[in-house]
C-alpha cells in the first residue's frame, strides 16, 4: 500500500486551489517504484483528480483555515496469500472536509525523542509513503502521547543520534543565522511542504542548509543561546512550531510559548499561496 496527502482550498472569489498536486503524484510514483507497484500516468490522474474535485466541490469548506483533504491511495488486491509483488492493484482517491488544524490558534507543540525505537534504516523503505512506515511508528507514538507529547522525533537507526523527522512532518532548526533541516538520505520522507520551505528560504536570502544534525547539537545550541526556533512542516499543519523537546530525562524549552517570527513567516507565506 502507498498513499499521498494533499489539499484543495476555496479562495474568497470561490476558485478552487490545489497546492503542488503534480509533485504529490510524482512522489507517489517514486513510492511505487520502491514498492514494486506500477507507476501512474500523472497527466491522467491530475485530470481525474480535478474532475473529481469539481464533482464534489460542495464538500470544500470555505471558512479560514479549512480545506478538503485528498488521499490518493494504491493497494495490492491479488487474491493470493504469500510474499511477492502483486499483479493487480486498486487506485482510488478519498476526499474529506477538514477543519482548521489550529482551531485555537497556532500554538507550539511538544515533541518526544524516541531512544528505544526506530522508524526506518538506510537501505529500507523509509523514504516511501507506504503504510508499513506508519505502522512502525505506532508504539513510540503511543508512549509519547501517554507522556503528554504530541509527536515523536525520530533518530537514525544505526548510531541513534542523527535527527531524521517527526512522525507526521519534516523538522527545521534555526541555529544562529542558519536554518538546518536533515538531509535526505533515504530514510525520511521528501516532504512537499519541506521543499516549499527550502525554496522560500532561499528566495528570501536566508541561510538554509540540508545536512546531518545530531540531537546533542540541538541541545548544545540551546545551552549557548543559539537555538532560535524549531518548527515542523507538513501538509496537515503546513507549519507547526515546536515549544518543547524531551530527550530521555532532558527537557528543552524553546522560545516563550508562542510561535516564532520565522515559523510564522513561512506559515503566512504558504497559506497565502
Amino acid at each position: 500500500a502507498i498513499f499521498e496527502g494533499l489539499k484543495a482550498y476555496k479562495t474568497p472569489d470561490k476558485k478552487i486551489q490545489l497546492f503542488r498536486a503534480r509533485d504529490n503524484f510524482e512522489r507517489m510514483n517514486r513510492s511505487a517504484r520502491g514498492m514494486c507497484i506500477p507507476e501512474l500516468d500523472i497527466d491522467f490522474v491530475m485530470d481525474a483528480l480535478k474532475q473529481l474535485i469539481r464533482l464534489e466541490e460542495k464538500w470544500i469548506p470555505e471558512t479560514l483555515g479549512t480545506s478538503l483533504y485528498i488521499r490518493p491511495t494504491i493497494i495490492a488486491v491479488d487474491p493470493f496469500l504469500g510474499v511477492r509483488a502483486s499483479f493487480t492493484y486498486k487506485f482510488f482517491i478519498i476526499l474529506s472536509s477538514v477543519g482548521a488544524y489550529y482551531a485555537e490558534g497556532l500554538n507550539p507543540v511538544k515533541i518526544w525523542v524516541s531512544k528505544d525505537h526506530v522508524r526506518a534504516a538506510r537501505g529500507g523503505v523509509g523514504e516511501y509513503k507506504t503504510a508499513g512506515n506508519y505502522a512502525a511508528s505506532l508504539i513510540a507514538s503511543e508512549k509519547a502521547n501517554k507522556e503528554g507529547y504530541a509527536q515523536v522525533l525520530w533518530l537514525d537507526a544505526i548510531e541513534r543520534k542523527y535527527i531524521e523527522e517527526v512522525g507526521a512532518m519534516n523538522i527545521f532548526f534555526q541555529i544562529g543565522d542558519e536554518i538546518v533541516t536533515p538531509e535526505l538520505t533515504g530514510t525520511i520522507l521528501p516532504g512537499i511542504t519541506r521543499f516549499s520551505v527550502i525554496a522560500l528560504a532561499k528566495k528570501w536570502g536566508m541561510k538554509m542548509t540540508e545536512r546531518k544534525i545530531t540531537i546533542d547539537e540541538v541541545f548544545e545550541a540551546h545551552e549557548k543561546g543559539l537555538l532560535g526556533e524549531v518548527f515542523g512542516s507538513g501538509t496537515a499543519a503546513v507549519i507547526s512550531p515546536v515549544g518543547e523537546i524531551r530527550y530521555g530525562d532532558k527537557v528543552l524549552a524553546i522560545g516563550d510559548g508562542t510561535p516564532g517570527d520565522t515559523a510564522m513567516k513561512f506559515y503566512d507565506a504558504l497559506t497565502d499561496i
